[in-house]
């Protein structure tokens, strides 16, 4: 008598998950604060402080705190930063909760900044940073903007 045949498993593709969510104030202490503690976690999570990928992402989280807190900003509300490591994605995604002022979606002409003017940069450097990024809803009131980097094999 022979035993039963089993199938051979084939090994499942591991695809490890890292979450750091975190809400801040509203101010521009609170832009800063978000981004040092982004580059703590990736640090934390492999991807060393100098390196490319944590001055690309140091410089999205950034912006996107940046506008989170000067264009989102509504008196008595945070808003959150989430760093997702998602297999070989490093997702960044800030929520604030003002829907009204949305920005424009990606490929959207904007208007071309005035040459010395402050401001208006922002998510040109998002895009252009970025290797995707998006504005989505956020339920149950506001946006979230997310930007996504491939990592390095």
């Amino acid at each position: 008598m022979t035993a039963p045949s089993t199938p051979t498993a084939t090994p499942a593709a591991t695809v490890t998950v890292r979450v750091f969510a975190q809400r801040f104030s509203p101010t521009p202490r609170g832009a800063r604060l978000a981004r040092r503690l982004a580059l703590h976690q990736l640090d934390a999570w492999g991807l060393p402080y100098g390196g490319q990928v944590s001055d690309t992402a140091a410089l999205l989280v950034a912006e996107l705190a940046a506008n989170a807190v000067t264009h989102g900003r509504v008196p008595g509300r945070d808003f959150e930063l989430a760093v997702k490591l998602l297999g070989g994605t490093l997702r960044i995604e800030v929520s604030d909760t003002r829907g009204e002022r949305r920005p424009p979606d990606p490929g959207v002409p904007r208007p071309v900044p005035v040459p010395l003017a402050e401001n208006g940069r922002g998510l040109l450097l998002v895009e252009a940073l970025a290797d995707r990024w998006d504005v989505i809803d956020r339920l149950p009131v506001g946006k979230t903007v997310i930007a996504e980097l491939d990592l390095p094999q």
